[in-house]
């Protein structure tokens, strides 16, 4: 049953991912949405769930917020390591030099944020999103194996919120500069990731305080991809009301979602 429905996940993310490609001339839209959905799951979602979870204090401070900053304050390094590595090749005069110059004709060039992004940057968040698909598989597994009561509940929150998933994977894949191919890759890789999860519970199950923990160092990372780039960026060249409201609309649609699953 929980593979079965774990398949229902799949599609959702799949789904999640195709509107994001089908809404590139709004792309200011498209990453004000992307935020929202990210800022909902993290304080709706992963930071509760990871309190939950990881349960024991290091020197007075739970566990699961101590991964928290840390995830975090990795993802903030990873990026800056990235740009560092980066910058001795020219990378900067090159992307300088093509913005001055605006883009090729017929070119296609992927939609990239401000500045110097390395794309290894959205492959990597995109990784992250991935393991934590594959968590929410794991979930829906042991969902079951309390009961089926408790497995529907957290089915539909996890088939609902992989729709923000998809979109979120594919977002931040292309925003970074990767091509479409690699965007889809990494969105084909997201959608079977829950599948895989709920699978590997027939074998095995993740003790609680792990998952936890994990849970916390994922929404630290994605906490500062929405607040440090995502939403920046949404808003530097179309500071409208509309792409306000996206991001309202993503935190609200996570919400409903969670409210439906208590």
């Amino acid at each position: 049953m929980a593979v079965l429905v774990a398949l229902g996940a799949f599609l959702m993310t799949l789904a999640g991912g195709w509107t994001a490609h089908r809404v590139t001339d709004r792309r200011h839209l498209v990453l004000g949405l992307a935020g929202g959905l990210m800022l909902g799951v993290v304080g709706l979602e992963l930071l509760p769930e990871s309190l939950e979870a990881a349960g024991t204090e290091i020197h007075g401070v739970p566990a699961a917020l101590l991964l928290f900053v840390a995830g975090f304050l990795l993802a903030h390094l990873v990026e800056r390591l990235l740009a560092h590595r980066q910058a001795p090749h020219g990378a900067g005069e090159t992307v300088s030099a093509a913005r001055a110059c605006g883009p090729a004709p017929g070119a296609g060039a992927p939609p990239r944020l401000s500045g110097e992004r390395n794309p290894e940057v959205g492959l990597t968040a995109a990784a992250a999103m991935v393991g934590h698909s594959a968590m929410d598989g794991v979930a829906i597994g042991a969902a079951f194996q309390v009961g089926g009561g408790m497995g529907a509940a957290v089915a539909v929150a996890v088939i609902a919120h992989d729709f923000a998933d998809g979109f979120n994977t594919y977002t931040l894949t292309r925003v970074y500069g990767n091509a479409r191919r690699r965007a889809l890759t990494m969105l084909v890789a997201d959608a079977a990731a829950p599948v895989a999860g709920a699978a590997s519970t027939l074998f095995f199950t993740i003790p609680q305080p792990l998952l936890g923990g994990y849970l916390g160092l994922f929404g630290g990372a994605l906490l500062y991809l929405a607040a440090a780039e995502i939403l920046p960026e949404a808003h530097h060249r179309h500071p409208a009301r509309s792409t306000l409201l996206c991001t309202i609309t993503g935190v609200l649609f996570i919400w409903l979602v969670v409210g439906a699953a208590h």
